[in-house]
């Protein structure tokens, strides 16, 4: 776990994150130290809390942390970090992909700095071990990105006791991977697609995450008649796939499909595919949730499925823009586009919170939770990835999965572009196989 103190203030900001703060939150793009932000207070701070925001910042899923810490900057910057009469002070906690090193990380920022209340995680595995905390000291946290079905499961099973892991910024992969089924049948049945037979081979990191993705992949196509020939799941830190690919090949299988969080796992994996000469249709889901992931591969990528939201509208644009002039690199919509969204929908509870209830504290938030957000009346609508992040009593913890709320399109990509094949309707292009 780190803290450190805003190191640049919006005034600061380039001509792209003016305009970004233009078309993406409709507020000033410097607003002075008394302005206390679009909450429309005016008033000059008097009181500060401190906010926990929390990712995988070092270790195997670092890249995806360090564009989730700066996402969340650049939203909280745009509120010059003050809801009405409150300063925010960001500690960051750094769970390093890892449960143990999470947990302590966070029992260290809520015991010795004070949390009021948190945003954001990445991995489910730490999300599970990190519920623990949020429950036995009360402290109200909001979209994690953890995203495995063991998380519901915890959750749904003591509500009252770890409600305070209030909700999911990603939701249980088994609400998305029908999407990848139903484009290869969709595929098959337009006769686009011709695989030699109906196997399918499923891998995957070796966490929560990985293993309930698997599990959602695996139902779904045994489901529409699909066999499973093999499950492998490997560690997070795993980049050798030579003899994995060599019985890949040998079972000539048409499909193989999985997930991994850790850039330099499933790069490596896309790598050693093309090394190996396989001419299999992968699902590579999460492979785009990296900014460079181009870079990283090469035309190792080409032909390879993923599921990620893109950069479509002008005000994504406009983010997509600032977040490079400010950081030198490229963002991906998944870490950095989502991190932002649900950052500013955090942002947006704590005003109602400080309109509803006339203070911040970490009962406030969690009743304003409760009362608002779990039931879909506090919404989010203002998003440069999603059109509407909401959530209901039936969704919760998962927001509201489905079309005009929260959906992925299917990609494949090709020479380092996205090409959208599912749904129909946002399509801009027919799966391909490799040749």
């Amino acid at each position: 776990m780190s803290s450190s103190p805003m190191r640049a203030k919006l005034a600061g900001f380039s001509a792209a994150v003016v305009l970004l703060a233009a078309a993406c939150t409709g507020t000033p793009a410097a607003p002075s130290a008394t302005t206390g932000g679009p909450d429309g207070t005016g008033s000059t701070p008097t009181e500060t809390i401190n906010i926990g925001i929390g990712g995988p910042f070092t270790g195997p899923s670092a890249l995806t942390g360090t564009e989730m810490k700066n996402a969340a900057q650049m939203a909280f910057d745009a509120i010059n970090w003050q809801v009405g009469n409150y300063k925010l002070n960001p500690v960051y906690v750094d769970d390093q992909a890892d449960p143990a090193k999470g947990t302590a990380a966070l029992e260290q920022a809520i015991v010795g700095q004070k949390l009021v209340a948190g945003l954001l995680n990445w991995n489910s595995s730490v999300s599970v071990a990190e519920m623990e905390l949020t429950a036995k000291y009360k402290i109200p946290w909001f979209f994690g990105m953890g995203a495995a079905g063991t998380v519901n499961e915890k959750f749904t099973a003591d509500r009252e006791k770890y409600g305070y892991w209030t909700s999911k910024g990603w939701p249980d992969p088994v609400k998305l991977t029908t999407a990848y089924v139903g484009t290869i049948n969709d595929a098959i049945a337009a006769g686009t697609y011709s695989p030699a037979s109906k196997d399918v081979a499923i891998y995957g990191e070796d966490t929560d995450w990985g293993r309930s993705f698997g599990a959602g992949l695996k139902n779904d196509f045994q489901a529409s008649g699909w066999t499973i020939v093999s499950e492998d799941y490997f560690p997070q830190t795993q980049t050798d796939f030579a003899s994995l690919m060599s019985r890949y090949k040998s079972d000539n299988v048409p499909v193989i499909a999985g997930t991994s969080t850790a850039a330099a796992s499933i790069t490596a994996f896309i790598k050693a595919s093309q090394d190996a000469g396989l001419k299999s249709l992968i699902i590579a889901d999460g492979l785009g949730w990296f900014g460079d992931w181009y870079t990283m591969t090469g035309s190792a990528s080409d032909y390879v499925l993923d599921s990620v939201p893109g950069f479509a509208t002008d005000k994504a644009k406009a983010f997509q823009a600032a977040y490079k002039e400010k950081y030198g690199s490229d963002p991906s919509p998944a870490a950095s586009g989502l991190t932002y969204d649900w950052t500013n929908f955090f942002i947006k509870l704590l005003q109602q919170t400080l309109a509803d209830q006339g203070s911040l504290t970490s009962e406030t938030i969690y009743k304003e939770a409760q009362d608002k957000l779990w039931t879909g009346e506090l919404t989010y609508t203002d998003g440069i990835i999603m059109s509407v992040y909401d959530f209901s009593l039936e969704s919760i913890p998962d927001p509201v999965v489905g079309k005009g709320h929260y959906i992925f399109p299917v990609t494949q990509y090709m020479g380092g572009d996205r090409i959208v094949v599912w749904p129909d309707d946002q399509a801009s292009g027919t799966l391909k196989p490799k040749p």
